[in-house]
């Protein structure tokens, strides 16, 4: 399928012009060299008008959150063992119970269905089905949670599940609609391969490949970006989900005890402070009887860099409020959209609908 070249360029905007946003291969920054500096950038500063705050939320928000609504937001904080029927009634019970409260979007760990293990994934492995295609019994996981999401009228990141497709394994999210309906599945981009002294060895790529698109899912709550775990680290995919709209960012992930203390907060308020977006990061419950200690700590940063609620490492169910308004004033107090300097870089990535 052929696809089109997008630029990030101030005089062009690919907001809204698919349901579900996906790029593909090339995601990489072009440094432009300039002369005369110092020259251009107080040229470029004169021309900002000053306006007072309440002015410019009156003149309108920028476009890409135009679609968002106030809701409330679920993390599943779940424990997930060898027995892939017992996690997902678990999940199952987390979602009834998350919307209960109102939850209108729902968010599962990554791997709530097995045990985060090389070995493990071939074995929990299943077939997902393509965005938009009739979910039957075949597709055990994703008949239960399309199933849940009917049921429940909610939106819901679906964690995410060892996925088969030929003789590739992807560690992949699935999203569906209130109508239980396959809105996009979002296959990790970055493998975890790591080998960090004294703390963790672990390398996906002995399983996994690596998926090739990025997500963004347009839905009647607003744009969400789908990413999983070590995706996060990659600054350049949260801003290419912000060019696309997307006003949240919902992260499945579950790092380990010596990433998780040190880096898991840090990531996840960097992300939201990049892009001035919500990130809703949500790890499994730590099972201290498996060989994959997970860190827990499920967590919603505003996109003010703020914590808006979060949790340790038992089984937890969080519910937060997403509110429109905070993350127009964010963008309009510290424009960071108009700011760029792209006569000196810009990021760059080929555009595919799924």
């Amino acid at each position: 399928m052929p696809f089109g070249f997008i630029s990030f360029l101030p005089s062009k905007s690919p907001f809204g012009c698919f349901s579900v946003i996906s790029t593909l291969k090339h995601l990489r920054f072009i440094v432009l060299q300039r002369t005369r500096l110092h020259k251009k950038s107080e040229s470029y500063l004169r021309n900002f008008s000053v306006t007072s705050l309440k002015q410019r939320i009156s003149m309108g928000a920028s476009q890409d959150t135009a679609s968002l609504k106030n809701f409330k937001i679920a993390l599943c904080q779940i424990l997930s063992s060898d027995d892939k029927s017992a996690n997902i009634m678990k999940a199952l019970k987390a979602i009834e119970e998350a919307a209960k409260r109102g939850a209108e979007l729902v968010v599962l760990p990554e791997c709530f269905n097995s045990p985060y293990d090389n070995a493990a994934f071939p074995i929990y492995a299943e077939e997902i089905p393509e965005p938009g295609a009739p979910i039957s019994e075949k597709y055990k996981t994703c008949f239960a949670l399309s199933e849940a999401a009917r049921k429940n009228h909610i939106y819901l990141v679906g964690g995410s599940l060892p996925e088969r497709a030929g003789s590739n394994l992807y560690n992949c999210s699935p999203v569906f609609s209130p109508e239980g309906e396959l809105l996009a599945k979002h296959r990790k981009i970055h493998l975890f391969d790591v080998d960090v002294p004294g703390g963790i060895r672990f390398f996906e790529s002995d399983t996994l490949s690596p998926g090739n698109r990025i997500t963004v899912v347009k839905t009647e709550l607003g744009n969400i970006g789908v990413a999983i775990c070590y995706d996060i680290r990659f600054p350049e995919l949260s801003l290419a989900m912000a060019r696309e709209g997307a006003c949240i960012l919902c992260l499945p992930a579950a790092f380990n005890m010596t990433t998780g203390p040190a880096h898991w907060e840090l990531l996840m308020r960097s992300r939201a402070l990049d892009n001035q977006m919500y990130v809703a990061a949500c790890g499994p419950a730590r099972n201290e009887s498996a060989s994959y200690q997970a860190w827990g700590h499920s967590m919603l940063a505003s996109p003010w860099g703020d914590i808006v609620v979060s949790t340790e490492f038992q089984e937890d169910l969080l519910i937060a409020e997403v509110k429109k308004e905070l993350v127009e004033k964010t963008r309009v107090s510290i424009p960071l959209s108009k700011q760029r300097r792209y006569d000196l870089y810009e990021l760059q990535y080929s555009l595919k609908s799924i």
